[in-house]
C-alpha cells in the first residue's frame, strides 16, 4: 500500500525557518520532519511513497537525489579520473515518488493529482508536518472492518484545532468542525486510511480536503475516527519544533519506534 504525504504547503506560521524551505523540511536532530514520518510508516512495513510538492518543492527533491551519498561513506579520488568510491551502504528500502501538484493547491486539489501513481488502491495518507506513535497496523485493521471510505486518527490536543463530533458506538464522524475553539475535542491527527472512492469527492485544485471533502463523505456515514491516545504533535510554530526537537535530543522521542 502507498503512502501519500501532503508537503507542499507555506508553512507560514514557522515562517523563521519556512521563508527557506518547505515546511517538511524544517530539521528534528539532523534530520527532516518528513524524514521522521517516513521512518514512522517504515517500521511496519510501508516502503511506497507518493509525496505532494508545492512550495519549493525543490528542496525535497534534492534531498532525495543526494540521500545516498549524503548517508555513506565516500572516498573521492581525484588523482584518478574522479573516481567517487561508496564505503558502505547506509540506506532505506523505500521509494519515493515526488510530484509537483502545484504551489497554491489547496489539499484535496494535493491528492486528486497523484490519483495516478496509487490508482483504484486504498492508500495511506497524512500531513508532512505531524508524528506520532499511532500504531499503523491498528489503524489499517479498523479501517478494514469500519466500511469507510476515510479512517482517520483522532487525537486530543486541545482548543486550537478543528473538532470531530464522534459517535461513541460505531466511530463514525458525524460532523466535522473545522477552527472550532472548543477544548477537549477529538481533532483529525492525519495518520489516515484511504479508498479511491475519495477522488469522486475532490472537484479541483481549489478543493480543500478538510473543509469540503471530509465534510461531505461525514454528512455520508463514511468518514470513521481511530482514537489514539498516545503521542502525537504537529509542527506548526517555533515553539512546536522547540518540544520535538527536545524529546529527540533527549532521546525519549516517543515516535521513534525504529532501532
Amino acid at each position: 500500500m502507498k503512502v501519500v504525504i501532503l508537503a507542499g504547503g507555506y508553512g507560514t506560521r514557522i515562517s523563521e525557518e519556512s521563508h527557506l524551505k518547505p515546511k517538511p523540511m524544517i530539521e528534528i536532530g539532523d534530520k527532516p520532519i518528513l524524514w521522521h514520518i517516513m521512518k514512522i510508516y517504515s517500521h511496519y512495513g510501508y516502503n511506497d511513497f507518493v509525496i505532494c510538492l508545492g512550495y519549493k518543492g525543490y528542496v525535497i527533491k534534492e534531498f532525495f537525489a543526494d540521500y545516498y551519498l549524503h548517508a555513506s561513506d565516500v572516498t573521492f579520488d581525484f588523482s584518478n579520473e574522479n573516481r567517487l568510491t561508496i564505503h558502505n551502504n547506509v540506506s532505506e528500502p523505500w521509494r519515493v515518488t515526488l510530484v509537483d501538484t502545484g504551489r497554491d493547491t489547496m489539499t484535496g486539489g494535493r491528492i486528486k493529482r497523484i490519483k495516478k501513481y496509487v490508482g483504484n488502491e486504498r492508500f495511506m495518507l497524512t500531513y508532512g508536518d505531524g508524528v506520532s506513535n499511532v500504531d499503523i497496523n491498528a489503524l489499517e485493521k479498523h479501517h478494514m472492518l469500519s466500511g469507510g471510505f476515510v479512517t482517520m486518527t483522532a487525537i486530543q490536543p486541545g482548543g486550537r484545532f478543528g473538532v470531530l463530533d464522534i459517535n461513541e458506538f460505531n466511530d463514525k464522524v458525524q460532523q466535522f468542525a473545522e477552527k472550532s475553539k472548543e477544548d477537549g475535542g477529538w481533532i483529525n491527527g492525519g495518520f489516515m486510511v484511504v479508498e479511491p472512492e475519495i477522488f469522486d469527492f475532490i472537484q479541483d485544485d481549489r478543493t480543500v480536503f478538510e473543509s469540503s471533502t471530509l465534510t461531505q463523505i461525514a454528512k455520508e456515514g463514511r468518514l470513521v475516527a481511530h482514537k489514539h491516545y498516545g503521542f502525537w504533535q504537529c509542527m506548526d510554530t517555533q515553539r512546536d519544533k522547540g518540544v520535538l526537537e527536545h524529546l529527540w535530543k533527549s532521546e525519549q522521542a516517543p515516535w521513534k519506534l525504529w532501532n
